[in-house]
């Protein structure tokens, strides 16, 4: 695109802060003003190297005392950024006001952090943290769906959307203590096609953890079913 065409563009369609919505003059595909980079909290080292919780001070990433006393089901978690402030409020744009289009923010942000690791999983399958039917048709989408598609295209990793179902509804998981967030997804999903995970390497993928209950279940069932690894990545995660 040539600078008089990029000029009338940006006069008929101005390129705005998805977060602040001030105009960003030479804007980046993300479309988040350098004011607002500022104010995201990404997770850095040193951090769990199995379930990528980050730990206070420095030193080497190591195993943290929960992964210890009791072992995930997946094989690793991971997020670029811990869902706080800017972040936070990126996301509940896009899950809660229906804002469907911060998809792509969201994913450059993902891959901006995680692709080398990403790719380093070599990964066989793509698969979305499923919505249980009442919840999809009230919110009109899957958040992690929407989400894997992004990661899907940059990475040449074909998505299994319906790899696993979410078979009864569950209470939202922010109103739980971490024990009653584990019995509240116990038995809450299912593997729908066992045959397709059988021995392939999955990348599970959801737009925020919080205790990891969730993906935890989800990956108890992968595993039940042959997979041979299972990978969690968000976008964000809360700190414990």
């Amino acid at each position: 695109m040539n600078r008089f065409v990029r000029s009338c563009f940006d006069f008929l369609f101005p390129p705005l802060c998805h977060i602040c919505h001030s105009f960003i003059p030479d804007a980046t595909e993300l479309h988040i003003c350098a004011t607002c980079r500022e104010k995201l909290t990404y997770v850095v080292s040193p951090l769990c190297h199995l379930c990528g919780i980050p730990f206070a001070g420095v030193g080497a990433d190591h195993i943290c005392g929960g992964c210890q006393t009791r072992a995930p089901h997946f094989d690793y978690a991971r997020a670029h950024l811990l869902y706080e402030g800017a972040g936070r409020d990126l996301i509940h744009a896009f899950k809660y006001s229906y804002k469907t289009h911060l998809r792509r923010p969201l994913g450059l942000l993902l891959l901006e952090g995680l692709e080398g690791f990403l790719r380093d999983q070599a990964a066989d399958l793509l698969i979305p943290v499923p919505l249980h039917r009442t919840r999809l048709r009230s919110r009109g989408f899957n958040q992690a769906q929407l989400l894997c598609a992004m990661v899907s295209k940059r990475l040449s990793i074909p998505v299994l959307p319906d790899g696993l179902a979410r078979t009864r509804p569950t209470q939202p998981q922010v109103e739980l203590s971490a024990i009653e967030r584990r019995n509240n997804v116990k038995g809450a999903f299912a593997v729908r096609h066992p045959a397709q995970v059988a021995d392939r390497r999955i990348l599970l993928l959801d737009d925020v953890m919080t205790t990891g209950s969730t993906v935890d279940e989800c990956a108890g069932e992968l595993k039940k079913c042959g997979a041979s690894l299972v990978t969690v990545v968000t976008v964000a995660r809360t700190a414990r």
